[in-house]
C-alpha cells in the first residue's frame, strides 16, 4: 500500500487491509493441538527416562500433578492475551502491542524463528528413537543405522520434509490430520492400558527376556539391567507422593513436554470463537489435563506390570553407559507390545501409536510460520514473507523461512556434535519469551487500560480481583524458577556454555534484523513505532 493509494487520504501507518489468513479451526482443533504440543508420547517418554536418574528422590507422578497444577496459570495467563488480542502471531503482536515495538520481535524472533530451526533434530531423534528404531529391531534388524551421523540426517530430513507438508495443506488440512491421528494415537493407548491390565508382571519378565535375547542377544535382560543399576550405585526410588523437596526438583524437567499447552496462541486469529473466554481456555486447558491424566495412568500401569524399580533402573542404564538390557531407547510401546508373542501385532501397535508422533510433527513449523507472517505483515520482515497462498491460506514465504534454516543446521547437527549440543538450551530460550508475555498480560490493565476494559479476560474476577493478571504473576514465578534450576544445575543439562552463547547470538541476530528493519522502513515513510500502536487487523 503506498500513499497515493487512496487519494488525498494519507495514511501515517501503512498498515494492511486484511490478513488473508480465515478461521479454519474450532476450539475442539485447537484442543488437540495443545494436547499434542504436551505430547504424553513423543516428549513425555522420553522426558520421563531421562528425569528420574538425575533426581532420584523425587517422585515423578507427584511432579507431573503440580507441574500440570502450575501451568494452569500460564494457560490462564495466555488465555487473557488471546480474547484481548485475538491475532495471528501470538507472542510477537501481544509483546510488541505491550512491551514495545523491539522486545515484542526480539523475543518472538528468537523464541519462535531462529529457535525451532534448532527443534528440527529434537524431533527427528523422537522419530528415530519412538519409530525406526522400534520397528526396525521387531523386524528383526538392529537399525544402527539411525544412530549413526548419516541416519540422523536422513532422519532430521524426513522430519522437515513431513512437517513442510502439514503446514503447506492448511490450517482445515491439517486440522484432519491431527485430529486423525489423536483418535489413532487414544485408540493404541487404550490397547496398551488393556495389555498391561490383563498380564502379570510374571508374564511381562519372560517376554522381556525372551525378545531381549531374540533380537539384541542379550539373556536374561531383566535380571541383568536390576543387577546392572545395582553395580553402578543407583538406587530406584519408590512409587509415592513424597518428598516435596527432591520432587520439586523434578518440575523443571516436567518442563521438556508440559510447558507447552499454549502452543498454539500463535494460531488463534485462525480459530472461530477466539474471542469467547471461556472456550479458549477451555481447549488449551483440557489439553493439557488429557496429557496429565494420560501421563498418570501410563506410569501406574508400567509400575504394576513392568516393575517400578525395572522402569527406572532401564531407563537409567539407557542414559548411562551401561546398555545393560537394550541397544536402543527402552521404548515402552515396544517393551509393552512383547507381551504378545505376535511380530504383525507389535508392529500394528508400533505404527499406531507412531500416530502421536505424525500428528504432533506439524507443530515444528505451524505455529512459527504465523509469528513470522505477523512480523512481516507489520513490515518488519519483507512483504513476502506476509502473503498468503490464495488456495490455501498459508504464508509460503514465511514455511520457506522455517524449512531452508533448518535443514542447513540439520546437517550440522548430525556431523558436528560441537554444533549438536549447541541445541541444549533450546527450551530455556522458549522460557524465556513465555516470560515476556506473562510480563506483558501483568503491566497490561496499566499500560493498555481501554484496551483491558474491553477485553472479556477483564471480567473474569473472584473476589473482585481481576484472575489474569494474578495467573501472570504466578506463571511469572513458574518460569523464573525453572529458568534458575536450569542455569544453576548441571543435571538439567541445559546450561552448557556454547548453547548459552548460540543462544546469545541469536538475540543479537533479531536485533540486528530489527533495527535494520527500522532503518529501512523509516527511508520509506513508514514508522514500525507507530504501525506497533495499533491492533492489526483481521
Amino acid at each position: 500500500m503506498t500513499a497515493g493509494a487512496v487519494g488525498e487520504e494519507r495514511p501515517t501507518l501503512f498498515l494492511r487491509k486484511a490478513t488473508g489468513l480465515v478461521r479454519g479451526w474450532s476450539v475442539r482443533d485447537s484442543m488437540i493441538y495443545a494436547c499434542l504440543s504436551t505430547n504424553v508420547v513423543t516428549l513425555g517418554m522420553v522426558a520421563w527416562a531421562s528425569d528420574q536418574s538425575s533426581f532420584p528422590r523425587g517422585q515423578l507422578i507427584t511432579s507431573i500433578v503440580i507441574s500440570g497444577i502450575w501451568v494452569s496459570f500460564l494457560v490462564i495467563a495466555y488465555t487473557g492475551l488471546v480474547v484481548t488480542i485475538p491475532r495471528a502471531g501470538g507472542d510477537y503482536v501481544w509483546q510488541s502491542r505491550i512491551l514495545g515495538s523491539g522486545i515484542g520481535f526480539v523475543m518472538a524472533a528468537t523464541g519462535w524463528w531462529f529457535i525451532l530451526w534448532l527443534w528440527a533434530p529434537i524431533y527427528g531423534a523422537v522419530l528415530s528413537e519412538e519409530f525406526f528404531q522400534p520397528i526396525w529391531a521387531t523386524l528383526g534388524y538392529h537399525g544402527t543405522f539411525f544412530a549413526s551421523h548419516t541416519g540422523i540426517f536422513v532422519v532430521t530430513l524426513i522430519t522437515i520434509a513431513l512437517a513442510g507438508v502439514l503446514v503447506s495443506i492448511g490450517m482445515a488440512g491439517y486440522a484432519r490430520v491431527q485430529k486423525w491421528c489423536f483418535y489413532g494415537g487414544l485408540l493404541g493407548f487404550a490397547v496398551i492400558v488393556i495389555l498391561l491390565l490383563a498380564f502379570s508382571r510374571a508374564h511381562f519378565i519372560s517376554s522381556f527376556n525372551l525378545y531381549a535375547n531374540k533380537r539384541f542377544g542379550i539373556p536374561n535382560a531383566y535380571q541383568a539391567t536390576n543387577a546392572a543399576a545395582v553395580k553402578s550405585g543407583y538406587v530406584a526410588p519408590s512409587l509415592g507422593f513424597g518428598p516435596l523437596g527432591p520432587t520439586m526438583l523434578l518440575v523443571p524437567m516436567m518442563m521438556f513436554y508440559l510447558l507447552w499447552p499454549n502452543w498454539g496462541t500463535t494460531l488463534y486469529g485462525e480459530i472461530r470463537g477466539a474471542s469467547d473466554f471461556r472456550r479458549v481456555f477451555g481447549g488449551m486447558f483440557a489439553g493439557l489435563w488429557t496429557t496429565v491424566a494420560l501421563s498418570v495412568v501410563f506410569l501406574l500401569l508400567f509400575a504394576k506390570t513392568f516393575g517400578w524399580a525395572f522402569y527406572q533402573n532401564v531407563n537409567a542404564q539407557w542414559i548411562g553407559a551401561g546398555k545393560a538390557a537394550l541397544p536402543i531407547f527402552p521404548y515402552p510401546v515396544m517393551m509393552a507390545s512383547w507381551l504378545v508373542h505376535n511380530t504383525a501385532f507389535q508392529v500394528i501397535l508400533l505404527l499406531l501409536m507412531s500416530l502421536w508422533f505424525f500428528g504432533w510433527v506439524g507443530t515444528l513449523f505451524l505455529s512459527s510460520t504465523r509469528v513470522i507472517f505477523a512480523a512481516a505483515f507489520d513490515r518488519v520482515l519483507p512483504d513476502a514473507a506476509a502473503q498468503v497462498s490464495e488456495k490455501r491460506r498459508v504464508p509460503v514465504a514465511s514455511l520457506v523461512l522455517m524449512l531452508l534454516p533448518a535443514v542447513g543446521l540439520a546437517a550440522l547437527y548430525a556431523y558436528n556434535s560441537t554444533f549438536a549440543s549447541y541445541t541444549l538450551d533450546a527450551t530455556l530460550v522458549i522460557a524465556v519469551t513465555y516470560l515476556f508475555s506473562a510480563i506483558a498480560v501483568v503491566i497490561l490493565p496499566l499500560r493498555k487500560s481501554d484496551l483491558w476494559a474491553a477485553s472479556p479476560a477483564s471480567k473474569v474476577k473472584v473476589l473482585g480481583v481481576p484472575v489474569v493478571p494474578v495467573a501472570g504473576v504466578v506463571t511469572i514465578a513458574l518460569l523464573v524458577y525453572n529458568l534458575y534450576e536450569w542455569l544453576s544445575k548441571s543435571a538439567y543439562g541445559v546450561n552448557h556454555g556454547g548453547s548459552l552463547v548460540y543462544m546469545a547470538c541469536m538475540y543479537v541476530l533479531a536485533i540486528i534484523i530489527y533495527v535494520g528493519a527500522r532503518v529501512i522502513r523509516n527511508r520509506q515513510g513508514i514508522d514500525l513505532g507507530l504501525i506497533n500502536k495499533e491492533i492489526p487487523v483481521e
